[in-house]
């Protein structure tokens, strides 16, 4: 979009705001965005997550890679260009979520530093938990059902995190969980102990 083009568009204000949708629904919005290696548990801890919060009563929504990219997404590739785009798009549409007064679980690589300091600016700092599941990667390999790793070993798949593709590993993430040595469950009840206190459910 040039300059031109952009001043022609102006942010649309709304009769509800924010602030009433989260007081209708007894809790603040909150991203919980987790990042991590293929293999190391992301998706199992945000489905367990999103499950005990639904459970207490709190409105969810879990955004999904694969599911992204079949509808939104379908017209990017894994270049690392394409893949801080994709990460782009999902923390805007994060952001809507947030607006709506959800509380979202994401679970996505997000390899660069940068891409998701980019999250954090597009959604606020204030409404996003950023949590690490860090796991080595031969552990991640010896979990990998969908034999991802094998095929990127063998140069079946170019650009492959943790293998001919980088991960650069968070300085201070919110919540840092080791799936090596703790369970699923212990994960998931450090996550639900953090977000409740960060969303301020009301009973």
């Amino acid at each position: 979009m040039s300059k031109s083009e952009e001043k022609h568009i102006v942010k649309a204000t709304y009769g509800i705001s924010s602030a009433s949708r989260a007081d209708q629904n007894r809790h603040l919005p909150l991203l919980i965005w987790l990042t991590g290696l293929s293999g190391s548990g992301k998706s199992t801890l945000a489905n367990g997550l999103e499950m005990q919060l639904h459970d207490k009563g709190v409105k969810t929504y879990h955004l999904d890679g694969d599911n992204l990219r079949k509808g939104i997404n379908a017209d990017l590739g894994f270049s690392m260009e394409d893949r801080s785009e994709n990460i782009r798009r999902i923390a805007e549409i994060g952001a809507l979520f947030l607006d709506a007064g959800l509380v979202v679980t994401a679970a996505f690589i997000s390899p660069l530093k940068k891409d998701r300091e980019r999250v954090r600016d597009i959604v606020g700092r204030d409404r996003l938990l950023e949590v690490f599941v860090d796991c080595p990667i031969e552990m991640c390999e010896k979990r990998d059902v969908k034999g991802l790793y094998q095929k990127a070993r063998e140069g079946l798949i170019t650009d492959f995190t943790g293998i001919d593709s980088p991960y650069e590993s968070p300085d201070n993430p919110d919540l840092h969980l080791y799936t090596d040595r703790e369970s699923i469950e212990q994960c998931v009840r450090k996550m639900v102990d953090r977000v409740l206190d960060k969303i301020k459910l009301q009973h």
